[in-house]
């Protein structure tokens, strides 16, 4: 009994009482203020030493809160891109909201298990209940459902998996199945190809035209070929939004050819999804509502911290039967009313994710998110406009928020790459590049909550200063 005594006692160490909890928040709140009030006077990019850091090591004893947080402000919050700065324009940006930590604040403390609904029905009915919101924006029928998920990476799989299992894609006849994606079709597809096993199918790069949208009269033509050779065609992979350059897919073609060939249509709307708030984008991502499944990443365009993403799927019955599995160990859990989400996707272990989401929607309305959309959509026009004054080669007028533009007459790359990093020493916002037809091309991504016209101006100064260094 003393020894059991001896472990109780050093075990009670990891459950603080209330005085421990109130010291801990406060100097946890402490450098949160800080880092917060800091935010517009730090820079988009920095690099810095880890010497701190790589000195501590895990030991019997514990450290002073104050010596980690040290760690945390001088080289893990302080090193690398500023994610959540306003000055973060590479990428697809997600600023992070602070309302959103709070709702993880409450997550995490209470520890309610959501994977399934007899565990805590509360968790399942809030996911519910957003996953019920997202489905009416993308404007599918209501016998749609999905999952919220880490990321699109995992939305995309459970995406792609369902379109497997429906269309009975296996070791017998995968070499025979054909995928239709583009050059800008987003690699954490081909991850998901590769995790799936489609990596043995046959994958068809149909091209692009100016705008970098998948060229549909080329898909058609594609596809007949495809059948006349004796493949079976069966997964078209559209975008609503590239992270290269923003495009919107023409999903109204699109959609079109799918029913035409009897072929599954996925979305990668994982950049743009959220723009559905805005009225005008339901004309510009018409047909989107005619796919069979759709990813949506939270984190991107709806500002949500990262590690939000979401996938929905028209019908609900083939999510299920890709997912839903019963082990007998979870018998009381049978026959509850709400789907569990450990049926919707592939995570089993499941905290109350959506309650990040769900929180803010609530607290703050609708209203701020449609206005910061907006106001995104019209400072990445002002970028565009302004950059190509400047003398540059741009793209297309954005679709959403992405512009790009380069030094114009650089066939082999160099003075764009000089550039690109010159940028990237600067450091006081964060741009990044892209190669697409064997040009360099620099991303100019505005997207977080806290990009304002003070931030997009001094990215533009900071282009102009850095490209005159360059030419003398």
């Amino acid at each position: 009994m003393e020894k059991i005594k001896e472990l109780e006692h050093l075990a009670r160490t990891l459950d603080q009482d209330e005085h421990e909890r109130l010291l801990i928040t406060k100097i946890a709140d402490n450098y949160t203020n800080e880092f917060l009030n800091g935010l517009s006077d730090m820079p988009g990019y920095t690099t810095g030493s880890f010497d701190k850091l790589n000195s501590l090591k895990f030991s019997n004893e514990g450290k002073p809160l104050e010596v980690l947080i040290d760690v945390l402000k001088c080289e893990v919050d302080a090193t690398g891109i500023n994610t959540a700065s306003g000055k973060h324009m590479g990428f697809i940006p997600g600023g992070g909201l602070w309302t959103s930590s709070i709702a993880d604040k409450l997550a995490a403390i209470s520890n309610r298990y959501a994977g399934i609904a007899y565990s805590n029905p509360g968790a399942v009915k809030i996911e519910k209940q957003v996953i019920d919101w997202m489905v009416s924006l993308v404007d599918y029928p209501s016998n749609a459902y999905g999952n919220l998920t880490s990321g699109g990476s995992t939305a995309n799989l459970i995406a792609i998996k369902a379109a497997r299992d429906h269309y009975q894609i296996n070791s017998t006849n995968v070499r025979q199945a054909v995928i239709y994606i583009t050059s800008q079709t987003h690699h954490c597809v081909h991850k998901a190809l590769h995790i799936t096993g489609l990596y043995e199918s046959v994958q068809r790069i149909i091209e692009i035209n100016a705008k970098f949208q998948m060229d549909t009269n080329a898909l058609r033509t594609q596809i007949r070929k495809d059948i006349s050779e004796g493949l079976k065609p069966f997964l078209v992979i559209g975008s609503a939004g590239t992270t290269d350059t923003g495009s919107v897919d023409d999903m109204d073609a699109m959609a079109t050819i799918c029913d035409e060939f009897d072929l599954w249509f996925h979305v990668d709307a994982a950049y743009g999804g959220f723009f559905m708030l805005l009225e005008e984008f339901k004309t510009k991502f018409k047909g989107i509502e005619r796919s069979d499944s759709v990813v949506m990443d939270p984190h991107k365009s709806l500002f949500i911290p990262y590690g939000s993403g979401a996938v929905l799927v028209r019908d609900r019955n083939i999510l299920l039967a890709s997912n839903a599995y019963k082990a007998a160990y979870m018998k009381d859990a049978f026959e509850m009313e709400d789907i569990n989400p450990a049926d919707t996707g592939i995570e089993l272990t499941r905290h109350n994710r959506a309650l990040r989401m769900w929180l803010p929607l609530h607290l703050h309305g609708l209203a701020p998110f449609k206005a910061a959309l907006q106001e995104k959509l019209i400072l990445s026009n002002y970028f565009h406009q302004k950059i190509s004054s400047l003398g540059f080669e741009t793209g297309h007028q954005p679709d959403l928020t992405v512009s790009i533009f380069r030094y114009p007459h650089d066939e082999d790359n160099k003075i764009n790459q000089a550039l690109v990093d010159a940028i990237h020493k600067d450091g006081r916002v964060f741009l990044s590049s892209t190669f697409i037809h064997a040009k360099l091309w620099i991303r100019c991504a505005i997207l977080s909550h806290r990009t304002h016209l003070d931030e997009v101006n001094l990215a533009l100064k900071m282009i102009e200063e850095n490209i005159t260094n360059l030419k003398k």
